[in-house]
């Protein structure tokens, strides 16, 4: 058996918080339409494919683009596509993994809210990989590797709401993570991106949610974490990965702040002082770590949540995404809170002190969490106020728990047992300094 170690979770230097943006974004993975107005909404697209034949005077035809993200563009109702710097195309945290044989470094965003892995590679078009390598984008290359082994007709393709994209080819190489050398792994190389990707600092995405929506075709693969269970990489009693994941505003904590993954293991240096991990059975038939969230509080008042509330747990978001009156009361209990139509979102004082912000639980299966107040505020919104770290879900049932929870808990993903735990993560203070 290897032996585990973390793998350290690396703030993106180049990251620029915006919370609209961050918001987009969600809109853009999840595909959900937005309950609350603002300049962004989801609707149906006439695209027209064009004339054809000698002098292109024949036919031209229209489709209607179903579900598509789109942005209100004046007063008049005018609307068009959203464009590429309005979303966050960037990641704010990467972590280190090597593949193939010699190793090969990449810096990738792992998300517990998509099952690809897939990085940049030499099959981009070569004005792609220098635009790419010139903004810090490792390209992997698979000729360089002699563990690498083609998957013939294999192919795959992530797509989002606003039709952006990424796709590629496939083949299997080793993946050398946490001290863990995953053999047979199989790696999509990007050949094709759109515009949004070739702004993100990261080399690529390791998809840590069920390999039920993996987009390889015409057959699935085995996630990482699918193939360290089936290869006896990890513990059998420990089928499982963890996230603790730490911020800028924990420095003068404890742990100064440290962030991290372990795999095949819960890190008993940070269970021996805050207790062990409480767990609730997850159901993983959409793909996701979804578990009951059926009750949650604010400022010590039980806020009714939708009959049969779930929630997942994404590593790969900033934001917590919640029901309309959940987050209303959020806001309604912070003084001088509003809802700003330009950020889509709600927004509060950035001078707002600690005594002054709610105590805001959400629920895990049976067990109540708290989210730490100085997560309450994510960016700056100007004018004095921050953008908040609780938005709106939009027309989504379920609830999206990202950084703004997770950071507040640390997180074992129990894929052996069917189960998602967490501990509550105490801190000696509260830092609201403004939002870096």
């Amino acid at each position: 058996m290897a032996t585990l170690q973390r793998i350290t979770r690396i703030p993106n230097p180049k990251y620029q918080k915006s919370g609209i943006k961050s918001y987009v974004w969600l809109m853009r993975k999840y595909n959900f339409a937005p309950t609350k107005d603002g300049p962004y909404f989801v609707g149906n697209r006439m695209q027209n494919r064009g004339k054809f034949g000698i002098l292109k005077k024949l036919g031209g035809r229209t489709r209607v683009q179903h579900h598509v993200l789109q942005k209100r563009l004046d007063a008049k109702g005018q609307t068009g596509e959203v464009p590429t710097d309005d979303q966050q195309n960037d990641v704010m945290y990467l972590s280190e993994v090597t593949i193939g044989t010699p190793p090969q470094k990449m810096s990738l965003d792992f998300d517990t809210g998509s099952a690809d892995l897939w990085v940049w590679s030499t099959e981009l078009p070569q004005n792609v990989q220098e635009q790419g390598k010139s903004s810090g984008h490792n390209m992997f290359d698979p000729k360089a590797s002699s563990s690498f082994k083609a998957m013939p007709d294999a192919s795959w393709q992530i797509q989002y709401g606003d039709q952006s994209s990424a796709s590629g080819t496939v083949g299997t190489d080793t993946l050398h993570l946490g001290g863990i050398d995953v053999e047979n792994q199989a790696i999509e190389l990007a050949s094709d991106v759109s515009q949004q990707f070739l702004r993100s600092e990261g080399d690529g995405l390791l998809g840590l949610a069920f390999g039920t929506i993996n987009t390889v075709q015409p057959q699935q693969v085995n996630t990482p974490v699918e193939n360290m269970i089936a290869q006896g990489d990890i513990p059998k009693e420990k089928e499982l990965f963890t996230a603790y994941l730490g911020s800028w505003r924990d420095a003068n904590e404890p742990d100064e702040g440290v962030s991290f993954y372990t795999f095949g293991y819960v890190d008993q240096a940070v269970t021996s002082k805050i207790g062990e991990p409480k767990y609730t059975p997850i159901d993983d038939s959409n793909g996701w770590w979804q578990f009951p969230s059926t009750t949650a509080e604010v400022a010590g008042k039980t806020v009714q949540r939708p009959a049969g509330n779930t929630a997942i747990a994404d590593t790969g978001t900033t934001l917590a995404l919640v029901d309309d009156d959940f987050c209303q009361a959020i806001y309604d209990a912070i003084p001088g809170a509003t809802y700003d139509y330009g950020n889509q979102g709600y927004v509060f004082p950035v001078d707002t002190p600690a005594e002054k912000l709610p105590v805001v639980k959400v629920a895990v299966g049976d067990n109540a969490f708290e989210i730490q107040k100085e997560d309450l505020g994510f960016a700056d919104a100007g004018n004095g106020m921050v953008y908040g770290g609780i938005q709106s879900r939009g027309d989504m049932d379920m609830d999206i728990l990202g950084g703004t929870f997770l950071k507040a808990v640390y997180a074992v993903f129990d894929q052996g047992n069917k189960r998602f735990g967490a501990v509550q993560r105490q801190e000696t203070e509260q830092n609201l300094d403004p939002p870096q």
